[in-house]
């Protein structure tokens, strides 16, 4: 496919400003996602301990994935990613009382339609539970329990789009510290609140702790919205409801919507293929189910670089490229996408190496304690492992997705995520049926769906914008690792060491992340440096630059 983008003159110092600060905002997202997913762990850790893998903590964990479902198809998916760039023009050309219109007139729509949503959620809860649980039969009272969970949780998807809308505003105004940091927010009130309402008000509310839990998330979710409040308000957005279907932006956001919409279905299809699936996986020694939160708790480690990284960089990345082509600056754009996914692959490359070497020593510091034993703490660091074989394709997804949208492009990332349908259908039935590998064959098959979809956008793209430098990128890549394969084996080595001397001791996965994280992070970065991997460079600017923002504040 001939390239459809127009070249422009060379801007290398321009380049290389967007690409700067693109990896400092994403530095500043990092360190607010760094603050929102270890709540994020602190809060399963909470769950874990309390309801361990045990009939109340699927009925949960079902629960409060049907709405998250939905989150993601139209919220933090079709909705931002036809959202943000659409809003980031509109600021860029017309000025924020216009794009200012154009936010009132699609948080309007949000609650009309996401509203509705709502309510048919609530009302369909035991159709959608036996939907995608239908195994949960086989156990008493299991199915009854998630569809009381999920009538509670599920107006959570309202206030969560409401959320990711004004995450949009604010990203777009250069705004990532506050809305990076709304998600911990949510953490923190959400588990607060549940263990107040499910220990202390429930028995004389009549409340089991686990539907406490439930409520927590509504109120979680309130505090993730209104803590953006503020920010909004002195950038000088106000929430006037608006009705003006004819508005070219909102046409606009509709019309990226549609294919993003079906394109994101096929998302919420593998989810529902893989937790169908994992209801049947009974465990061969203990005789009951507890893929699903097995596959649960595995993913929100994964969750953790993925976040810090991907989806940071990402965040920083969708307003500066539209900025770009808003202004017709195509070479910056095409640069500053490259070193996005070049300085992605210097963070997750080794996280990957990180999360299989060290996988189970992080469970058991962080879960393994009350209802949670070893068993279980083995079992979700194998389904980890087999997640972060996908972390780096998934975190090039998130920042080339809503590329293509800045493009005015959603019918490529449709197809493909169509095309991803079909992969995980095979991958997942195969490795479950016929290889013994259980509910990790499913996150395996996760991460076979994340390598597909990042390839096929990569290429795709490379031929829309005239190439964005994909043999400097592969280079880089090999280069970083072969830094990661060095890591890991010393990580390895040190960490055997240290089993030789202090042996099966309680605390022994705490002392060993201890040391093998720090001493991890000094052999890649020397590594690194070693082989001349420039993004390095890159990376240590995002982390530098609010250290010296910071200092410049106190010597002040």
């Amino acid at each position: 496919m001939a390239s459809t983008m127009p070249h422009s003159p060379a801007r290398p110092a321009s380049d290389s400003a967007a690409a700067e600060g693109v990896v400092r905002s994403a530095g500043l997202v990092s360190a607010a996602t760094m603050l929102s997913r270890v709540t994020g762990l602190v809060r399963e850790s909470v769950i874990a301990g309390l309801f361990g893998a045990r009939m109340e903590a699927d009925a949960y964990r079902l629960a409060f994935l049907l709405p998250n479902l939905t989150r993601d198809l139209f919220a933090e998916g079709a909705l931002s990613s036809a959202f943000v760039p659409t809003f980031t023009q509109e600021l860029t050309t017309k000025g924020r009382e216009e794009a200012a219109r154009l936010a009132n007139l699609v948080a309007t729509a949000v609650i009309l339609v996401v509203g509705t949503i709502c309510i048919l959620g609530v009302l369909a809860a035991p159709v959608l539970v036996d939907l995608f649980a239908p195994g949960f039969r086989a156990t008493p009272g299991k199915t009854e329990l998630a569809v009381r969970l999920t009538r509670t949780m599920f107006p959570f998807l309202l206030l969560v789009a409401l959320a990711a809308q004004a995450m949009g505003v604010l990203n777009a105004c250069n705004q990532f510290g506050v809305p990076s940091l709304a998600p911990t927010l949510f953490n923190i009130f959400s588990i607060s609140s549940g263990l107040v309402i499910g220990f202390h008000y429930g028995p004389s509310l009549g409340i089991s702790p686990i539907q406490g839990m439930a409520w927590g998330v509504l109120i979680g979710g309130v505090c993730q919205l209104m803590g953006q409040a503020p920010s909004l308000y002195r950038q000088g957005f106000r929430f006037r409801p608006g009705f003006d279907w004819s508005h070219p932006g909102l046409r606009h956001i509709v019309k990226l919507m549609g294919p993003a919409i079906l394109g994101g279905a096929s998302v919420q299809i593998n989810v529902f293929v893989n937790t169908n699936l994992a209801t049947y996986v009974d465990d061969p020694i203990r005789g009951v189910n507890g893929a699903v939160s097995w596959l649960n708790y595995a993913f929100r480690f994964f969750q953790l670089p993925l976040g810090l990284f991907g989806v940071a960089i990402a965040s920083a990345t969708v307003p500066s490229i539209s900025r770009s082509l808003a202004s017709g600056l195509h070479g910056e754009f095409r640069r500053t996408l490259n070193r996005s996914l070049g300085v992605a692959f210097l963070m997750t490359v080794p996280s990957t190496v990180g999360l299989i070497v060290l996988g189970e020593d992080m469970i058991n510091a962080v879960f393994r304690r009350g209802e949670f034993n070893s068993y279980d703490a083995r079992q979700t660091a194998f389904a980890l492992s087999c997640y972060a074989l996908g972390l780096a394709a998934y975190s090039g997804a998130k920042i080339l997705n809503p590329a293509f949208y800045a493009l005015k492009d959603s019918r490529t990332p449709m197809l493909i995520s169509l095309g991803s349908i079909a992969i995980n259908f095979v991958v997942a039935t195969t490795l479950v049926k016929y290889t013994g590998l259980g509910h990790a064959g499913l996150a395996l098959s996760t991460s076979s769906v994340a390598l597909f979809a990042f390839f096929c956008q990569f290429l795709i793209m490379g031929r829309r914008v005239g190439g964005i430098h994909g043999r400097q990128l592969l280079s880089s890549t090999v280069r970083m690792g072969l830094a990661a394969l060095g890591m890991g084996i010393c990580v390895a080595m040190l960490r055997l060491a240290m089993w030789n001397w202090l042996g099966d001791v309680r605390w022994f996965s705490v002392a060993a992340l201890a040391v093998c994280i720090p001493t991890g992070l000094g052999v890649f970065y020397g590594l690194c440096r070693l082989l001349r991997v420039e993004e390095m460079d890159l990376a240590m600017s995002g982390v530098l630059s609010p250290l010296r923002r910071i200092a410049r504040i106190g010597r002040g």
